[in-house]
């Protein structure tokens, strides 16, 4: 019989994808009641959860229907965007603890807001503007292509649409409104640019630098910035470390952060680093699995611990300095087909060639041609003490790893360029 020495809570979980299986699995085995709301017939969070509710992660009311019915003690949501200002507008609704309020969820997650405060507190951002659906091509011949097309409210690439010539405008709006109950969408300037991310938390006043990754990202033209993996560290970190702090915790003061998690898209190019999109949660690359095996930090339990309000402590303002250790981050897509079979992960995970690994769709199901992050196959983590070692890692795990169709091709797409690192960039 398991024992617990700490409280335990009745809590809603918001999604049930595989990003949020850390979390789930964490407070499964700390012996919290897990109440999971998904969508989804069979998430595979699910098995995790003591409860599952068939209801969107992002439709409010029906949260706190549920947390009313179960008298839930907190909703906490990780690694996925919108329902992070569920949770806030839901925990409000209730009087439940959650660590950010519903203002500053909204700040955060939409993104003319968010592009508001960034012109507000000078964050240089690429130039944008606003979009309605009365809008014809004449009104909008000054816009100098190409530009990119996006809802303020969507994720996951959704709507995410570039458009290289004025006619093709037309068609990418209709895509991106599709994306969005909003009446308005984005427009930004196009820049050529190597993505980063910043993970970090902010406790006692203090932002924290987690972990900054090389997102690498690939377009299916229109549909552009699929990521494909991350690589820890960036390869840009070196060079740019002083402007990647600087503005990390300017965007902490400029949205009010006072405390949890923070997730920052940057783009570098040849007009130095600007900012593309802020979060207030644990980045959907599996950070808390990668960022627990390098430095021991349990991300899952400082976020349950900011929700309910128990102060968090962390030792040293960038973690990175700590190790000297590198990450691979497979998000790995396949080619059009029906499922035959799939490679058994729980045999590269029981070896330790990889530390986490799953496949996103089953046996029998279809998988349909890429437009943006929802079409995922599924993930790999690998660790290593250096490149050299991480590349052969990758090598071992890429040759064992497949989805089959019934003529017995492997559907998966092998991406040397964003799979293997690049030797020489860190020591």
């Amino acid at each position: 019989m398991k024992h617990y020495h700490h409280p335990i809570y009745k809590l809603i979980v918001l999604g049930g994808g595989n990003c949020q299986v850390a979390l789930l699995k964490h407070l499964n085995d700390k012996g919290h009641h897990i109440i999971l709301i998904d969508y989804l017939l069979d998430p595979p969070g699910k098995k995790y959860a003591h409860i599952h509710k068939m209801i969107s992660s992002f439709d409010i009311l029906g949260i706190v229907d549920v947390a009313k019915q179960y008298q839930a003690d907190a909703i906490i949501t990780a690694g996925t965007d919108q329902p992070v200002y569920a949770g806030a507008c839901a925990s409000e609704t209730l009087n439940l603890p959650f660590y950010i309020g519903s203002s500053l969820a909204y700040a955060l997650t939409h993104k003319k807001k968010m592009k508001s405060i960034f012109v507000q507190h000078k964050i240089p951002t690429v130039e944008f503007g606003y979009l309605t659906k009365a809008h014809t091509v004449d009104d909008l011949e000054h816009l100098a292509m190409p530009i990119v097309v996006k809802p303020y409210d969507s994720q996951g690439q959704r709507g995410v649409l570039k458009v290289n010539h004025l006619s093709h405008l037309p068609d990418a709006m209709k895509e991106s409104f599709s994306f969005t109950k909003e009446s308005e969408i984005l427009w930004e300037s196009y820049y050529p640019n190597d993505e980063i991310t910043v993970s970090g938390w902010v406790a006692e006043g203090k932002t924290h630098i987690l972990s900054v990754t090389d997102r690498v990202t690939f377009d299916t033209e229109p549909h552009i910035g699929i990521c494909t993996a991350h690589h820890y560290p960036s390869k840009h970190y070196t060079s740019h470390k002083e402007t990647i702090i600087k503005l990390t915790e300017d965007l902490v003061q400029a949205f009010g952060i006072k405390k949890g998690p923070i997730y920052f898209q940057m783009l570098v190019g040849d007009e130095g680093i600007l900012v593309n999109e802020t979060a207030a949660r644990i980045g959907g690359a599996f950070e808390d699995v990668y960022i627990k095996a390098l430095y021991g930090l349990d991300l899952d339990e400082l976020l349950l611990n900011d929700v309910m309000g128990i102060p968090n402590r962390l030792f040293h303002l960038n973690y990175m300095e700590t190790t000297g250790e590198v990450v691979n981050v497979i998000l790995f897509f396949a080619y059009p087909g029906t499922i035959a079979s799939l490679s058994d992960m729980s045999e590269l995970l029981e070896e330790g060639i990889i530390i986490d690994g799953a496949f996103n769709f089953k046996e029998g199901d279809e998988i349909n041609p890429i437009r943006n992050a929802t079409g995922r196959a599924g993930h790999l983590v690998i660790k290593a003490q250096n490149i050299n070692e991480l590349n052969k890692k990758t090598q071992s795990v890429l040759e064992r790893v497949f989805i089959r169709d019934h003529k017995g091709h492997n559907l998966l797409i092998r991406d040397d360029q964003a799979h293997f690192r690049l030797m020489g960039i860190m020591k």
